[in-house]
């Protein structure tokens, strides 16, 4: 079967090519994968408009996971009727979003306004937790989660037939550069990861779609790209954490490294500037570092 998926740019920070949403079609209504940040709603809007499509026809939305970058606007569409249907560990944090506010407000400081906008509570009765397994049917298609942790501890990817939408389990990949890993703090865990994307590779899609950015059409080849790059950033880091290094040494030597390699693959600075957008190289530091720390302390 032929699924009807369309790709909305969300113009996140007015740039291109940086944080994705996807529509569906079904014979029971509109079903969009991630919602974007808040402060994209209006280009949520837009870019269903474009294609014939009122953003209030949206029947079901499916989150991958609670970050901002993914959920941020998720109650907006709540408060029209839509169902969001989440990972069980990410929805109390939906119903009521104040910690993890608090928490986001802890690494982006006086930035949250202008990067995510507004978060408010989400009515209980439209929270529908999914697991690793569950099947939601709507309509003529049927959305399947797979947990798969690695990146955020309550994250899932959807199947839908021969195709997955995988958040950011399958990483950050802007055009023809390299994929690369989203690591910020709290939950990353190499390990994980790397048990999901083996989940994935068995699952075998015949295409994926990462929310940074679009469809990548040999999903094998990426997976296998995503394990290697997951273990230099993480072999990286790990001499760092070994001598004790403070971020603050760590961070601008990282950003650097990271740059360099985007740069060496051939990715132009304008598009080292989109991966910058869609996965700060900063906030790598700190989840790495977290996760050799809790590896040493044999808590992972």
């Amino acid at each position: 079967m032929q699924y009807k998926i369309h790709t909305l740019d969300l113009h996140f920070l007015q740039e291109n090519s940086a944080i994705a949403s996807f529509l569906i079609e079904t014979s029971d209504g509109l079903v969009l994968i991630e919602s974007g940040p808040e402060t994209t709603f209006n280009y949520l809007v837009q870019e269903i408009e474009k294609i014939g499509f009122d953003w209030k026809e949206i029947k079901h939305l499916f989150l991958s996971h609670i970050h901002f970058d993914h959920a941020g606007a998720a109650w907006k569409l709540a408060q029209n009727g839509t169902r969001v249907y989440v990972h069980p560990i990410g929805l109390p944090h939906l119903q009521n979003p104040e910690k993890l506010w608090n928490s986001a407000a802890m690494i982006y400081g006086d930035d949250m306004g202008r990067l995510w906008g507004k978060m408010e509570p989400i009515d209980e009765n439209l929270l529908v937790g999914v697991d690793d397994g569950d099947e939601i049917q709507i309509g003529n298609s049927s959305f399947k989660a797979w947990y798969t942790p690695g990146h955020a501890i309550h994250h899932n990817a959807y199947q839908l037939g021969n195709v997955m939408f995988t958040g950011d389990a399958a990483g950050v990949k802007i055009e023809n550069g390299p994929v690369v890993p989203p690591c910020p703090p709290p939950d990353i865990n190499i390990d994980l990861w790397k048990s999901s994307i083996q989940k994935m590779k068995e699952i075998n899609p015949e295409f994926i779609y990462l929310t940074h950015f679009g469809r990548i059409d040999n999903p094998q080849k990426h997976f296998k790209e995503l394990e290697l790059i997951l273990d230099d950033w993480a072999n990286w880091m790990k001499p760092h954490f070994d001598v004790q290094a403070s971020p603050d040494e760590i961070t601008p030597k990282f950003m650097e490294y990271t740059k360099q390699q985007l740069l060496n693959a051939g990715v132009s600075q304008e598009n080292v500037q989109k991966y910058e957008y869609a996965n700060p190289s900063w906030m790598s530091v700190a989840g790495l570092l977290r996760y050799w720390k809790l590896k040493e302390q044999g808590r992972i």
